[in-house]
């Protein structure tokens, strides 16, 4: 889960996945990186971060001083530069396709016990759960192979533009590393995930794994990495942290164009719902009945469809909202529920 990452990062992760992986592969091997024992302001952050937790400093030292600088990853976390068009359909294409359908149909089939129990304690349904795992990871196929330790060492010490704000946030992950290995009882140099150190079949990231995972098998520990259970109940309890409401949709299909002056004002907010089905009709914004009789906020999403077609608009729910809070990207929450309803349609197919 990056939370942190901008939606233009989310369109070269797309583009760049399969060669991520590979160099992944290539720099975790790599004899020559350097190793940051030698640096002063890392072994002081050792230090200060072991007083803060009540860790063992020597412990915290020797893990950090075994963490290397990875150049892949200071070169994926940095957003494209060529200038392209953001394009929700190439991006829909990328996650809305039949591997992903076809690995959420078994997934959902294997484990409809989580599902129902995760939609009965947290109000989120099966195919938003799905729809998470199926663009994250591909239920798991595809979750990393950075040690996380390294991935957020080279985000915390060495962030390639000289970002302060940056680095602390992923000096924060880090330090929740070291928390979750104590708290776990496991190897921090063991831990592989992204590039942007999230782990396992839904991609938390350490602090995220501290606050919302979720013991949902009862086995007595939390695991991300294969236990699908585990890993249905935490993204709904990650959902239901952010203000998931049960039964509400997630979002409605704005069905004829808005003038431009109107469509300024009502994607002011951005993805925050703000504006009532009433206010979106004063201001030339078509919403189904659905929509005219849903009495919660709205707020008006654009989708980009490249330079070449006009942008789609959703009116999202406070439920589309939370989606967003798994991931800041509107382009990401639409991936999320089409895949999820893509799949929900064939099972229904299925049954009859």
């Amino acid at each position: 889960m990056l939370r942190f990452t901008s939606v233009l990062r989310f369109f070269a992760l797309a583009l760049l996945i399969n060669s991520a992986l590979a160099q992944a592969a290539k720099d975790d091997s790599a004899p020559d990186l350097i190793t940051y024992g030698q640096r002063e302001d890392v072994m002081r952050f050792g230090a200060e971060l072991a007083e803060r937790r009540g860790l063992d400093p020597a412990w915290v030292k020797s893990l950090l001083a075994e963490a290397r600088y990875v150049p892949s990853v200071a070169k994926f976390i940095m957003p494209p530069t060529n200038g392209t068009a953001k394009n929700w359909a190439a991006y829909r294409s990328r996650f809305v396709e039949p591997l992903r359908i076809r690995s959420g149909l078994t997934f959902w089939r294997d484990n409809e016990k989580w599902l129902q129990r995760a939609e009965e304690m947290y109000g989120v349904p099966p195919e938003i759960i799905v729809g998470v795992v199926g663009v994250e990871t591909i239920y798991g196929r595809q979750m990393g192979n950075f040690r996380v330790i390294d991935a957020l060492a080279t985000l915390s010490f060495d962030f390639p533009t000289g970002r302060k704000d940056r680095s602390a946030f992923f000096r924060d992950e880090l330090e929740q590393l070291f928390v979750l290995a104590r708290s776990e009882g496991t190897d921090p140099l063991k831990l592989k995930g992204s590039y942007a150190g999230a782990m396992g079949m839904g991609q938390f990231m350490p602090s995220s794994w501290n606050k919302y995972a979720v013991d949902f098998d009862g086995d007595g520990r939390v695991d991300l990495h294969t236990s699908a259970a585990d890993v249905i109940g935490s993204i709904a309890h990650y959902f239901a942290e952010f203000g998931w409401q049960r039964g509400m949709p997630t979002r409605f299909d704005v069905a004829v164009p808005v003038e431009a002056a109107d469509r300024a004002v009502l994607l002011g907010p951005d993805i925050l719902p703000t504006f009532t089905a009433q206010q979106f009709a004063e201001k030339g914004a078509g919403l189904p009945a659905a929509a005219r009789e849903f009495t919660g906020p709205l707020a008006l999403v654009e989708l980009q469809n490249g330079d070449a077609a006009p942008p789609s608009y959703v009116a999202g729910t406070s439920n589309f909202y939370a989606i967003t809070r798994y991931n800041w990207s509107s382009y990401y929450a639409m991936a999320v529920i089409d895949l999820g309803e893509a799949i929900a349609l064939i099972r229904k197919r299925l049954d009859r």
